[in-house]
């Protein structure tokens, strides 16, 4: 319990830092924040629609109450409105949140079900043909960037093929089924790079446990093979495994820019590129105040699913 409770505070912790550093870097930016964002083109903006906009934005009031004025919006989940349709950002978030969740979610179970049960079979066939052959297969997946191979699958499946439609979006309770194939192709998009990460780390942690003293212990006491594999090597290998797809289950929040771009998927990504190019700072703030408190929560999850895994990290 003391674990948990003290990983909660640290994850509190960072919420509040960060939350802190995206107050600090706008006041940081060289200029006026609101003559920045008014700026179109290199034309200056007229000083009525930059005073309107200092004061619409909390700017004009000391530095300390702004930050106060910052903070107690967020303990009440108030993100600010859009400067564009003047729309509540948290409204925006939500809406396009459980996109990228769900693709993200999706894209992780398929890789999870592919790199892993490949990553223990190379390591248990290390140096055989099988395992030189996933382990190339794997440094030529991992060559190939997101949105080449999104664009290959697309010229195959859907302008080939004609199988699945191109990309674009159908909501789940409108049409389940259309729903589940405008998402096959994005996932497996992202599964596929993700697979190979999950492989290598998979191998090389179950080679390093395949080598502990306690799996040459089991082997002498006469243990079934399966059952020294199965108990012995694989649970004590997911610890460093379960780390590094928690890293990347984060680093998709962000990362799936691309991803939503080729196949039109409304996520929240793209909300957060068309946010930076207008320069809505209320939405940009937002965006990546969200996306940072989930990467923090992720890797709160992860910590403690390590612990489970090795009761030795709970009373490190």
């Amino acid at each position: 319990m003391t674990y948990i409770l003290r990983r909660v505070g640290v994850a509190i912790g960072l919420i509040w830092l960060v939350a802190t550093l995206i107050f600090l870097v706008l006041r940081m930016i060289p200029g006026d924040p609101a003559e920045l964002l008014l700026s179109a083109g290199g034309v200056a903006p007229d000083p009525a629609q930059v005073r309107e906009l200092r004061e619409r934005l909390g700017l004009e009031a000391p530095l300390l109450a702004q930050y106060a004025a910052f903070m107690g919006q967020l303990l009440r989940f108030d993100l600010g409105n859009s400067l564009t349709d003047d729309y509540p950002v948290l409204d925006e978030i939500t809406r396009r949140l459980p996109r990228t969740l769900e693709l993200i979610l999706t894209a992780s179970v398929l890789a999870i079900a592919l790199g892993l049960p490949l990553g223990v079979m190379a390591a248990l066939r290390r140096g055989t043909p099988a395992d030189r052959l996933l382990s190339a297969f794997a440094s030529f997946n991992q060559s190939v960037p997101v949105f080449v191979l999104g664009t290959l699958l697309i010229l195959l499946f859907a302008q080939t093929l004609r199988w699945v439609p191109a990309g674009g979006y159908v909501a789940l309770a409108q049409d389940p089924m259309r729903h589940l194939v405008n998402l096959l192709m994005p996932a497996v998009t992202i599964a596929v790079g993700l697979s190979t990460i999950i492989f290598r780390m998979t191998r090389a942690s179950v080679l390093e446990t395949l080598d502990r003293e306690w799996v040459r212990t089991a082997r002498a006491k006469g243990l079934p093979r399966d059952q020294v594999i199965r108990r012995h090597v694989v649970r004590n290998a997911l610890g460093p495994v379960v780390t590094v797809i928690g890293l990347q289950m984060g680093n998709l929040l962000g990362g799936t820019v691309l991803v939503e771009y080729v196949f039109n998927w409304p996520g929240l990504s793209g909300y957060l590129v068309r946010a930076v190019e207008q320069r809505n700072y209320p939405e940009v703030q937002g965006i990546v105040l969200v996306i940072c408190t989930l990467f923090v929560l992720l890797n709160l999850v992860v910590d403690l699913l390590y612990a489970v895994l090795d009761p030795r990290v709970r009373h490190g």
